[in-house]
């Protein structure tokens, strides 16, 4: 938002990340020009199960050549995926020079996981950043990723969350 430190972000192949490459790529180009500072993009869930690994290198690629200015996470929905296609996505997006992976759209049965986060981090180590997200309804759950490396929290009760931080630190 223009004259904050708020960012504005939008979702880019939202909710199955199954859109064509050029109307990704697209819907990347308008949402910039509308205004984002961030895109949260679904992963090609379909050529990533097939193990189509160029082609998904070269969609999040594409993306990211398209809109240099902004900062690209890359939602990977982690519980459909083995341990073995978690690392391989993981390796794919530094590959493709985004600056996250996420772990969910918090659309799926299931988010951030405490043993995905570390899966995922003894892969990027410090190469890109983590955003936890789906399913972080509490405190406990918040620390519980960010201990393990989590950089950045997605959750629809943030207000819920910091309630509960401030009476647990009054206490």
């Amino acid at each position: 938002m223009s004259g904050t430190r708020v960012k504005v972000c939008t979702v880019i192949g939202f909710p199955l990340g199954s859109n064509r490459t050029p109307t990704k790529v697209f819907e990347a180009m308008e949402a910039v020009k509308d205004g984002a500072d961030e895109l949260d993009i679904v992963i090609n869930l379909g050529a990533l199960k097939e193990s189509k690994w160029d082609d998904v290198r070269k969609e999040i690629s594409d993306i990211v050549m398209a809109t240099p200015r902004v900062t690209h996470k890359i939602i990977i929905e982690t519980c459909y995926l083995t341990d073995d296609e978690k690392k391989r996505a993981c390796e794919v997006i530094i590959e493709a020079g985004a600056e996250f992976v996420k772990t969910s759209t918090g659309y799926s049965p299931s988010g951030a996981k405490v043993r995905d986060i570390k899966l995922i981090k003894s892969v990027v180590g410090n190469k890109i950043r983590i955003k936890a997200s789906g399913g972080v309804k509490t405190l406990f759950k918040a620390f519980s990723l960010i201990k393990v490396g989590a950089n950045t929290i997605g959750t629809s009760s943030g207000v819920s969350i910091m309630e509960e931080l401030v009476n647990h630190l009054s206490t």
